[in-house]
């Protein structure tokens, strides 16, 4: 099949995709094994290899993140019922004063947002915002959006969470690497959508009844829900920021290990293994079992009950990743891979900016961040196959930072914050999509510019 055909057959997948998901509104999950389905009979897949290069490609890439994302959410949920978000808050804001509280919960959300899910993130801060507003006789949008804006930039360049780690895993770039040049990009792009958060709310936004009465009879959390049933004080803020810095070390030194030892090195070869991210993730958790549960006089079986309740909210995301996973095999083994890598070559777009501007276009079109980040690996895992392992990483984050962009109408993360903050669509369009697409054009920028430096 012609290199024309091939991509006319891509954009009329990627086309179907989208009516799937925004007109027919069916699940991800769904429509991309539909769209999978689709694009290996057209493209000429024997018959009896199209069930298997679906099964391969969602086997795959499941095997990669499925016990990232279930480890990363029971972490979560521990954090979230010690009261650690707030006692997170408490110190940060002790440390800079109160003049500095905005500042303060903004790097708390940073670090919350590394194991937390984006929108269940935002749901834990929101007593925060409410309570800490109502003490400055602010708005609470002057703390939530710099606060979501960079809860949402974690969530879609740190390969703890499912976007990120499935394009490792589609572009077969290193989750170590990745990790650490997520973490600087991001510091710098938070920092970013921290000033114009901050230049946003030099106006005033009409309120909806319900935030204003919210954030009129707010406190200042002091202990979470279940800290105050067991008459217990929250942990203390250097055990939240170790549990979740702990995954975050082992996996850096595990690359760092890796690329200045050598292979027969014993601590290399330890930390081969502690370093991946599913035993770091399980380390930090049994940590966070002990120091948060056990330690606090949590029986076994509550612990175990807590722990699994994370495990029906990440069914969604594992299930729409897996999917990802299912068409990214078909458009490798249909050949559409190869046919976008040389339709760029043809048309001298570059990788870094053709990534960002495909992940941008599809999340602007259908709403979701990890579909977008799915869509677009697997689009070009064939283009980047040869390229040195720092590059690559570069291009995924480049990936990530177009699914950053261009919050909307149809992105569920858009409701969460205009709902919350209290929001009409049209301020919520002014502020919160306008930050966002900010924050992914300066992460886009940064990255590419890392490009030619390195």
């Amino acid at each position: 099949m012609s290199t024309s055909a091939l991509l006319l057959i891509a954009l009329a997948s990627v086309i179907l995709l989208l009516l799937l998901v925004i007109k027919a509104k069916t699940h991800p999950f769904v429509a991309l094994l539909i769209v999978s389905l689709l694009v290996a009979f057209t493209t000429g897949i024997p018959a009896d290899k199209i069930v298997a290069t679906i099964e391969k490609g969602m086997g795959g890439l499941l095997g990669h993140i499925a016990s990232i994302i279930i480890l990363g959410s029971m972490l979560g949920v521990l954090i979230e019922m010690s009261g650690g978000a707030e006692s997170l808050a408490k110190a940060f804001t002790d440390k800079l004063g109160t003049k500095h509280a905005i500042a303060a919960l903004t790097i708390v959300a940073f670090i919350l947002g590394t194991p937390v899910f984006f929108e269940v993130g935002f749901i834990i801060i929101i007593p925060l915002i409410y309570g800490f507003s109502k003490v400055a006789k602010v708005s609470p949008l002057k703390y939530g959006l710099p606060m979501a804006g960079v809860m949402l930039t974690v969530h879609v360049s740190l390969p703890t969470h499912p976007g990120p780690a499935a394009a490792a895993g589609i572009l077969h770039s290193d989750v170590g690497w990745l990790m650490l040049t997520g973490i600087c990009v991001s510091i710098l792009v938070g920092i970013v959508g921290y000033f114009v958060a901050r230049a946003m709310n030099q106006r005033n936004y009409h309120l909806s009844i319900n935030v204003f009465e919210q954030q009129q009879t707010a406190e200042v959390p002091e202990l979470s829900l279940s800290a105050q049933q067991t008459r217990l004080p929250p942990p203390h803020a250097l055990t939240i920021g170790g549990l979740i810095i702990v995954p975050i070390a082992l996996i850096v030194s595990g690359t760092l290990c890796q690329a200045l030892l050598s292979p027969h090195n014993a601590v290399r070869q330890l930390m081969t293994v502690v370093g991946t991210p599913p035993v770091a993730l399980l380390i930090s958790l049994g940590l966070a079992s002990w120091l948060l549960g056990i330690r606090r006089r949590m029986s076994l079986k509550k612990l175990g009950e807590v722990t699994g309740s994370a495990i029906p909210s990440s069914a969604d995301v594992i299930l729409v990743a897996g999917a990802g996973g299912a068409f990214g095999g078909v458009l490798v083994a249909s050949g559409i891979g190869n046919a976008l890598a040389q339709a760029l070559e043809t048309i001298h777009l570059p990788l870094m900016p053709a990534a960002f501007l495909l992940s941008l276009v599809l999340r602007a079109s259908q709403g979701s961040a990890t579909v977008a980040i799915l869509t677009t690996s697997g689009l070009l895992s064939q283009a980047v196959a040869e390229l040195p392992p720092l590059q690559l990483v570069l291009v995924t984050l480049s990936t990530c930072f177009g699914a950053l962009g261009l919050s909307h109408v149809n992105d569920a993360g858009f409701w969460v914050v205009t709902r919350y903050m209290g929001l009409s669509v049209p301020d919520g369009l002014k502020t919160w999509t306008v930050l966002t697409t900010i924050m992914g054009i300066t992460g886009f920028l940064i990255t590419w510019l890392l490009w030619f430096i390195l």
